[in-house]
């Protein structure tokens, strides 16, 4: 969290004084007084120095009273006025009134005092100047809404909670649009809560992006990111061996003046209509890193099998791995049998990669830079080299493989009576697959494996479930899309991907062993990087009570919410027509799960403790928790050293961020492929339901594969449309149609881009309402009026 600076110290700004001291004594407003006998010209000023002067005034100061105040002479001027440019680029000043510049919060005051006569309702409620923004503020665009319009957060925020979001209005027509990393004076007015609405007042620069990422098009740029309006041109010279059609990374080149802004082409990624081009865009569109430098490549190579010596021999217990059918790497082995008193004595091994990754080498920079692996339908982008993650690490039928286990022995009701941790040496029995083993378990077909291991295994796994039922956690069941492509790369499907109870076997399986390192550490006193996941925020809570309250659900107070809660709503809503939605919103609705160092539990599984153990392969997190369990049980090299411990907040953060750039590359790959797919499809119309609600349009998800799009206002019947925002729903006054989330709809597909991934669909049918005027009054809430657009 930001905290407020307080004023500089004496040390930092010279003793005394509130603004810097270029003279002995002061004049009127501020400025030294005037020297009756000549002298050289001062210094000119630094950033900051100036900074404080101007924040000293508290008011507009033009550039002569600003070198008369620092005794600059007149072939200073230009340095000057570069100076105060490079402030205003930078938001620090913004112009106000006749050649003047000021701080913002000055443009601001001038601008509360201009409006101090108008009448009550047309000044902002509420709020004092420390809760609120200015009127007029210098902003930085981060990105772009569903509609592609720019969001922008206050330059150099310092209140307390997270910087406001400001929804920043088009461009004026001629202007081009604005691109992340641009600052803007902007004039402000509050929507509510912690949201603004900004016009620009004056552009006044900012960071263009460092590399750009698009198609070239006959001399421009277009971009790759379907809420990026902004296209480049490119100059005659510099297209850097591009045809049309190619996917180019470019960077920008200096340009004034309007229009698009030009952009020299430095690489060329593939053809776009290429189908394997999805994942390419995706891995550069979200800055992932997919290529290894030659050091870490070389200490890979060098690896080799581990020796029985100073490990515990497991090869011969019939361990199994079960994977996905496409899956490459094999980091986790399991096996079972009965216990004593009917309960069940487990067995988890993990692929020991700290025994190849040493702290402070090239591989475990590398893999703390990538934080995780990334996986895409037609590639993985791994966090170690394929020697490791397909090689050593990947635990084979039949191979010597290092590993780390966990042994635990649980009653049978499921609850764990005992663990232990090792570090060993396996032999795989077999590599199975999801579809393998549940076809097996049906039929009761043990797959000859020795001993009755798939009964054990599902044997373990029934008190493991009936313990996780008792526990009350959090099951959403969200279909996850998979992507079948032919050996080309085309896409010839896109389907749910079925949630097995061999899926949820290993699940129960790994969420143990989990649970059981985090124990293990702290019985140790050992740093342990947690899996930590926060109750919802009142914030959400609230808005998930308005939700669910549409259909006829509740939820207690935040103070005594419990996975159950959700979980029971869950089960209600079975079998009805927006159960999908119902999961959907209720998954929007918690907080993100991320590391830490401090814990917190884990809300959704319902756990005090939690760590990720099972996939050092992939996650940088349980890399570091195998290195801590390790040091603390004295299990040889590879263990935790201090400077890591050290580290952990700041890995903690860094790892919790390349986990949601994944997350995100992953979706949008999905997506692109998506609309690659129903490109063919154009003009087709679907069963479909309503899946978001703004008063800019409808989200409307496709239910035969998922396929999410846009349906604009302006394809709506004429009317003016209100949005009822606590209720999720649009209302036309005129006609008394209303449209509402989760409602049924007929659509047809307009547009799909894989490009960007986005679609269009327009609706084919509406439930207008016999009494327009009844369903308005019904409506209640906040309204907003929408703009109708086209």
């Amino acid at each position: 969290m930001s905290r407020r600076r307080g004023p500089p110290s004496g040390k930092e700004r010279g003793a005394g004084s509130a603004a810097p001291a270029p003279g002995a004594g002061r004049g009127r407003a501020g400025a030294p007084a005037r020297r009756r006998t000549p002298r050289a010209a001062a210094a000119l000023p630094t950033k900051e120095e100036l900074r404080r002067f101007l924040a000293a005034q508290g008011r507009p100061v033009r550039p002569g009273e600003i070198a008369r105040a620092f005794g600059l002479g007149p072939h200073q001027r230009a340095a000057l006025r570069d100076l105060v440019r490079a402030l205003e680029r930078e938001g620090a000043v913004a112009p106000a009134g006749r050649r003047g510049v000021a701080v913002p919060e000055a443009v601001a005051d001038a601008g509360r005092r201009a409006g101090a006569g108008r009448p009550a309702a047309d000044r902002p409620a509420g709020g004092g100047r420390a809760a609120r923004l200015p009127e007029m503020a210098v902003v930085e665009v981060f990105g772009t809404d569903a509609d592609g319009e720019p969001l922008a957060r206050p330059v150099g925020w310092q209140g307390p909670g997270r910087p406001p979001v400001v929804f920043l209005r088009p461009e004026r027509p001629g202007q081009p649009a604005l691109a992340p990393g641009e600052r803007v004076l902007a004039r402000l007015r509050r929507l509510g809560g912690d949201r603004y609405e900004g016009r620009t007042f004056k552009r006044i620069g900012g960071a263009a992006p460092a590399r750009l990422l698009g198609v070239f098009e006959e001399g421009r740029i277009v971009p790759t990111d379907r809420r990026q309006k902004a296209e480049w041109i490119v100059p005659r010279g510099e297209e850097g061996g591009a045809t049309p059609g190619d996917i180019v990374l470019a960077e920008p080149l200096p340009g004034h003046g309007f229009g698009p802004r030009p952009a020299r082409v430095v690489e060329v990624l593939g053809a776009v209509h290429e189908p394997r081009s999805v994942s390419l865009i995706c891995i550069h569109a979200h800055g992932i890193p997919d290529l290894f430098p030659a050091e870490a490549l070389r200490e890979a190579e060098k690896a080799r099998g581990v020796s029985a010596r100073g490990r515990e021999d497991l090869r011969h217990v019939p361990l199994v791995t079960i994977d996905g059918e496409d899956a490459r790497d094999f980091d986790d082995a399991v096996w079972a049998e009965p216990d004593r008193d009917g309960g069940w004595r487990l067995l988890v091994a993990i692929a020991d990669v700290a025994h190849y990754v040493r702290p402070g080498s090239h591989l475990d920079r590398e893999a703390w830079a990538r934080g995780n692996s990334v996986y895409f339908p037609d590639r993985v982008v791994p966090m170690l080299p394929e020697a490791l993650s397909n090689g050593w690490c990947s635990l084979r039928p039949g191979e010597d493989r290092g590993c780390l286990f966990a042994e635990m022995r649980f009653d049978a009701e499921g609850r764990k009576t005992a663990h232990r941790f090792g570090r060993g040496l396996m032999r795989s029995a077999a590599r199975l697959t999801y579809e393998q083993v549940q076809r097996a378990a049906d039929a009761g077909d043990d797959l000859g494996l020795p001993g009755g291991t798939l009964r054990h295994l599902y044997g373990a796994f029934r008190a493991l479930l009936a313990a996780r039922e008792r526990r009350g956690t959090l099951e959403l069941d969200v279909p996850e899309r998979k992507v079948v492509l032919d050996p080309r790369g085309k896409v010839l499907a896109v389907v749910p991907r079925p949630r097995l109870d061999s899926h949820r076997l290993i699940e129960e399986f790994m969420i143990a062993a989990n649970v059981c390192a985090a124990e293990e550490l702290e019985r140790l006193r050992q740093p342990c990087m947690y899996r930590v996941h926060d109750r919802p925020s009142d914030e959400k809570l609230e808005g998930l009570r308005l939700f669910l309250g549409g259909f006829g659900f509740s939820l207690p107070a935040s103070g005594r919410i419990h996975p159950r809660d959700f979980s029971a709503i869950l089960q209600k809503v079975r079998g009805r027509p927006e159960e999908r939605l119902v999961h959907e919103t209720i998954l929007r609705g918690q907080s993100q799960a991320a590391y830490s160092p401090d814990n917190i539990g884990h809300f959704g599984l319902a756990l005090p403790r939690y760590a990720h153990f099972t996939s050092p392969i992939r996650r940088y997190a349980d890399l570091l928790v195998h290195r801590a369990l390790i040091r603390g049980l004295r299990l040889g090299a590879g263990g935790l050293e201090e400077t890591e411990a050290a580290r952990f907040p700041e890995t903690a953060e860094h790892i919790s961020q390349t986990e949601r750039r994944a997350a995100a590359a992953e979706r949008d790959a999905v997506d692109r492929y998506l609309a690659a797919y129903m490109a063919d499809r154009v003009g087709a119309t679907f069963a479909a339901r309503i899946s978001g609600v703004t008063r800019f349009g409808l989200f409307v998800t496709v239910e035969e594969n998922g396929a999410s799009g846009f349906v604009p206002l302006a394809s709506l019947p004429d009317d003016r449309w209100f949005h009822d925002e606590s209720r999720h729903v649009l209302t036309g006054r005129r006609t008394g149609l209303t449209f509402a989330l989760a409602q049924p709809v007929e659509v047809l597909l307009a547009e799909a881009t894989p490009r960007t991934g986005g679609m269009v669909f327009h609706l084919l049918q509406g439930e207008p309402r016999a009494d327009a005027t009844a369903a308005r009054r019904r409506g209640g809430g906040r309204r907003e009026r929408s703009r109708r657009h086209g």
